[in-house]
């Protein structure tokens, strides 16, 4: 029983090396921008509880663009990662041009709406019924943050067009380096714009938004570079920008597989900031102990969040490639590792996590309020870990239609309407209320047990360009 338990869930040493050759650059490049965004996080903290929650906001619609340009490189992305795996290099450079083109669409109408309705959007997440805080003058600092911040979305959306491919190939490493560089500089220039250091000027939010957008512009510049000069590793780029042509038989498959996974990507980032926006009616206490812990929290998800990520790498090239009986193994091998991988992050979590809201120059309940979201998202983190891996299983396969249902509709028709029942219905503290809304991935788990085990994306989605 044992050897056939190790059989099936238990990896080769060669297989292990060979995914967290993948999965250890995005984990250590992920792992240093989240720490820098802790930090500048916690410099943000030291101004005040307004500042601190203003930033927060308009973070919130700023994540929904992010996850939004994710969904629209990704859906391409599927197609790219498997004609790589089928050698087809004239394939993966018709998705390249899909993703330029799908993200200069979305980053000119996050700009619109980002000028014209920057009070209205960051409104919808103040609320005076709490006991600390001035709403007013979050809504001012959230404003001037979220001006400077709309400059950053340029870089930000054609560094995820050559990330996106980069990945594509199995080069994590380029990438890595790139980020590295863009949150040190994020991190230096934070100190030195937001107090004033070194006789630069004080600038407080506006500070820590431009050190953003200038780190921004390095990633971008650094993987651009890199890709144009190395055409051997990069065999795609040669000649992408010659023409904008995309055959018709592939931008119907990329249309058809792509747009329900950027829908979704933009439903469920924008059904993460209505569940925000559900706790938020509580009082700016919550909405900074929110954002205290998620800073937290995303520090420690890292770890599930890019070994699901290489999930679709490894996945999608053994798809492409026709290895069906090969992709399964793999899957299985992998997922049972990330849960596994999480249990411990979870344990370490739950043991420490507690004491960095101690760092923040806030109000004792705020910190309180945020140690016990922490715990709650550290006892959730294997069950999320799991879902997270059935996500990019069958998105690997294709299957975006029913990735759709399993993520967008499952958020919007389940957990939404008990996040807004109970915050808005309710008398209950914020604490319980929490605790059942993350609660819901219990249910999401099950479904995508049944999902991965049924193998409907066991599939090779890609013919000869």
């Amino acid at each position: 029983m044992l050897k056939n338990f190790r059989k099936k869930f238990i990896g080769t040493k060669d297989f292990y090396i060979y995914v967290l050759g993948i999965a250890v650059p995005m984990i250590i490049q992920n792992a240093i921008t989240n720490f820098v965004s802790f930090l500048d996080n916690i410099m943000v903290g030291q101004i005040g509880t307004e500042q601190m929650s203003g930033v927060a906001i308009a973070n919130q619609l700023i994540f929904v663009f992010n996850l939004c340009i994710f969904g629209g490189v990704s859906g391409a992305g599927i197609f790219g990662t498997q004609f790589f795996g089928k050698g087809d290099y004239e394939g993966q450079k018709y998705t390249f041009r899909f993703k330029v083109y799908i993200c200069a669409l979305l980053t000119v109408i996050a700009l619109l709406l980002g000028n014209f309705l920057d009070t209205e959007l960051i409104s919808l997440y103040l609320n005076d019924t709490g006991s600390v805080g001035d709403i007013s003058l979050a809504l001012d600092y959230g404003k001037h943050y979220l001006a400077i911040m709309l400059i950053g979305l340029i870089p930000f959306a054609i560094s995820q067009v050559y990330i996106n491919t980069i990945r594509e190939t199995g080069h994590t490493l380029i990438p890595m380096i790139a980020s590295m560089i863009a949150v040190f500089t994020n991190l230096i220039l934070d100190y030195c714009l937001i107090f004033g250091a070194f006789g630069l000027p004080q600038m407080g939010v506006r500070g820590a938004a431009l050190a953003t957008i200038i780190a921004r512009f390095i990633e971008c510049i650094i993987v651009v570079v890199w890709t144009h000069l190395n055409p051997g590793k990069n065999k795609y780029i040669v000649g992408a920008y010659r023409s904008f042509y995309i055959p018709g038989n592939i931008l119907k498959d990329v249309l058809k597989k792509g747009t329900p996974l950027m829908i979704n990507e933009m439903l469920w980032s924008m059904g993460m900031t209505v569940i925000v926006q559900c706790y938020a009616i509580r009082g700016l206490e919550v909405v900074a102990a929110q954002n205290i812990s998620s800073t937290i929290t995303n520090l420690f998800n890292i770890v599930y969040i890019q070994l699901g990520a290489s999930i679709a790498i490894v996945v999608g090239q053994l798809l492409g490639a026709g290895k069906l009986k090969e992709a399964r193994d793999a899957d299985t091998k992998m997922i049972f590792f990330v849960v596994t991988a999480c249990i411990g992050m979870s344990v370490l979590m739950s043991a420490f996590g507690g004491l960095f809201p101690q760092i923040y120059n806030t109000e004792e309940a705020i910190k309180e309020l945020a140690t016990k979201f922490i715990f709650i998202s550290a006892l959730m983190m294997p069950v999320c870990a799991f879902c997270h891996s059935t996500y990019f299983t069958l998105r690997s396969g294709g299957k975006t239609g029913v990735t759709f249902i399993f993520d967008s509709v499952y958020t919007w028709l389940i957990v939404i309407p008990v996040a807004y029942c109970l915050s808005h219905f309710t008398n209950w503290s914020i604490v319980p209320v929490f605790f059942c809304v993350q609660s819901m991935e219990f249910v999401k788990a099950i479904i995508g047990f049944f999902m991965v085990k049924s193998n409907v994306w066991l599939n090779t989605i890609v013919k000869d360009s």
